[in-house]
């Protein structure tokens, strides 16, 4: 599955990038979040529930950040699994740019699944996908706006 997007974000570039590497921002933008925690400088370990049609399991995984370009961006590769449900893992290529006092972040995934995942079908796993990716941004979005909006400009 591949999937690309971008959000515009009402904050300077630099915000955004700490937001990006702040792990109490992020678990508050991941829907079903229940840890997330730094285990190094470019490593976090993670525990998600998910549901994806009529399977719903805790995904546990660990993410790890590589090709950090400070504030430009990084890449984010990433494996979890979730017992009887089955795993997913791959990547994200996250791109911050200038637009003003605002941020372009733009994005593209590349996952596969396994398991009784892979058994649902691509329709219904690309677009529950594509709706994590887009609650992920808004919360994401709405976190960094919110803590200051462009205050620090």
């Amino acid at each position: 599955m591949d999937m690309k997007g971008e959000s515009r974000i009402e904050a300077p570039r630099a915000k955004v990038w700490d937001a990006l590497n702040d792990p109490e921002v992020l678990k508050a933008s991941i829907a079903g979040c229940e840890e997330l925690e730094k285990t190094s400088d470019n490593t976090f370990t993670a525990k998600v529930r998910a549901k994806v049609g009529p399977v719903s399991a805790r995904f546990t995984g660990e993410v790890t950040l590589k090709d950090i370009d400070p504030p430009n961006g990084y890449t984010i590769q990433g494996e979890g699994k979730g017992g009887a449900a089955g795993f997913a893992k791959g990547g994200a290529d996250v791109r911050l740019e200038e637009d003003g006092d605002a941020t372009i972040l733009s994005y593209e995934v590349n996952a596969t699944v396994g398991g009784k995942l892979a058994q649902i079908g691509s329709r219904l796993i690309n677009s529950t996908a594509r709706k994590m990716a887009d609650d992920f941004f808004a919360k994401f979005k709405e976190k960094v706006e919110g803590a200051g909006g462009n205050a620090e400009a």
